[in-house]
């Protein structure tokens, strides 16, 4: 199989059930962007230390993919093929900053991104995160999405920081407090 389809090249693409919509549509913007969320993941995970972390960051990087489908899938499509994100997959993300931040201090202040190389690359994804979060609720405004997506999103750009602080805090990484211009 040729990875090159030709088809995109005067700029439209394919939703899945048919539909074509030039490369440009908000619809593609959205899932592009939580595509590039799961790759910035990927870099996250390739820099991770620990193992178990870097198995639930690749399980998270499943899922990103199952979102990306779902939202290639426009709500009124049936597909037996498409996996819709579920509201399991919230809960999991959930009871996962609540174990962690069981872990950690308690945030006192604004924390500049930034630690370990770990900590950094995931703190770059969850800024991705929130813009694709952003594009969904555009998305969502103009047409009918599925319900559990726009509270994955929100719920991951959560849990990234959450996983940022805990990769730092693991790694002896100290957080850097942010403080106004007034009180330096």
């Amino acid at each position: 199989m040729k990875i090159y389809t030709k088809t995109g090249d005067l700029g439209e693409t394919g939703l899945f059930g048919g539909r074509r919509v030039p490369k440009h549509h908000l619809r593609i913007d959205t899932y592009g962007t939580v595509d590039e969320t799961n790759s910035l993941l990927g870099l996250a995970a390739s820099l991770c230390p620990d193992p178990a972390l870097r198995s639930v960051i690749e399980r998270v990087q499943g899922e990103l993919f199952e979102l990306g489908a779902d939202l290639a899938t426009p709500a009124d499509t049936a597909s037996a093929h498409i996996v819709r994100v579920a509201a399991a997959n919230v809960a999991r993300l959930e009871e996962e900053i609540d174990a962690w931040e069981a872990e950690l201090p308690p945030l006192a202040h604004f924390i500049l991104p930034g630690g370990s190389q770990a900590g950094a690359a995931v703190h770059i994804a969850r800024t991705v995160c929130r813009r694709a979060e952003r594009l969904l609720t555009a998305l969502a405004a103009a047409e009918p999405v599925s319900p559990n997506a726009q509270r994955y999103l929100n719920r991951l750009s959560d849990w990234l920081f959450v996983l940022a602080r805990l990769l730092n805090h693991r790694l002896g990484e100290a957080e850097t407090p942010w403080h106004p211009r007034s009180s330096r």
